[in-house]
């Protein structure tokens, strides 16, 4: 479901050649400089941190970046915690780093927080097909590099601040409103349908569809200039919802 992004780079980005950039964090500075050379010499922007902390301080000042590696076991805030700090303005794809090969902390990376795992010690030439393999899914969605995404002369979009701006106006959106808008534009063009939302917004609840209608009723309200006639997320009746990209 995240393919149909590049129709939002090709807005956002025309004529500006897009560097795929993958944050790497991990308190062993050996790992950060391995993988950082390995990712660098196969084309990628890297940016590094050494605790989650600085991590998401780097995604306070830069946005955000296309890809995260992130450790598990680092002092302070470790990997989990920093995933779930993501998810709460982002459906970002991270692939975990972990020393520890315990199927439980494996199975719980998987289900909550990772597109992938990878076991230290580790072959860095694998990293690099593990991380090919998860960017191709996701293609060139054009939020990167940039704190604001601007969809068009009315609307643009800060998910690490939550927060949009409709008219120059700044307005506050809540962890899911921004969550919902971050899946819906990374899958601009194609439809996302309930299901999936549901899944990726509430990976560890049973919520309902009249929930999800709830939330993106107060997205609509935020963001669109008529609120009867919405003009960027668009309902699919019965399947789900679209985000329309306005042409120029």
């Amino acid at each position: 479901m995240r393919e149909g992004s590049n129709v939002l780079m090709a807005r956002l980005d025309i004529g500006k050649q897009i560097f795929q950039r993958i944050l790497v964090v991990d308190d062993d500075t050996s790992v950060v400089q391995l993988v950082k050379i390995k990712l660098e010499s196969n084309g990628y922007d890297v940016l590094t941190a050494y605790s989650g902390e600085q991590a998401l301080a780097i995604m306070d000042q830069q946005g955000l970046p296309h890809l995260a590696i992130i450790d598990i076991n680092m002092p302070g805030m470790d990997g989990f915690e920093l995933c779930q700090r993501i998810q709460t303005f982002s459906d970002l794809p991270v692939i975990l780093l972990t020393a520890m090969n315990q199927e439980e902390t494996v199975i719980r990376g998987i289900e909550h927080f990772a597109e992938d795992y990878i076991t230290k010690p580790f072959s860095p030439n694998e990293l690099v097909v593990r991380v090919r393999r998860v960017l191709r899914r996701i293609a060139d969605f054009g939020y990167t590099g940039q704190l604001v995404t601007h969809v068009d002369e009315h609307l643009s979009i800060d998910f690490v601040h939550k927060r949009a701006f409709l008219d120059g106006t700044e307005i506050p959106l809540t962890p899911i409103e921004t969550k919902i808008l971050f899946i819906l534009m990374q899958n601009a063009g194609h439809i996302v349908t309930h299901d999936f939302l549901l899944k990726r917004i509430w990976p560890q609840d049973e919520i309902y569809e009249d929930t999800l209608r709830t939330h993106i009723h107060r997205l609509r309200s935020k963001i669109e200039r008529n609120l009867s006639a919405p003009h960027y997320v668009l309902t699919a009746r019965g399947i789900g919802y679209t985000f329309f990209i306005p042409h120029k």
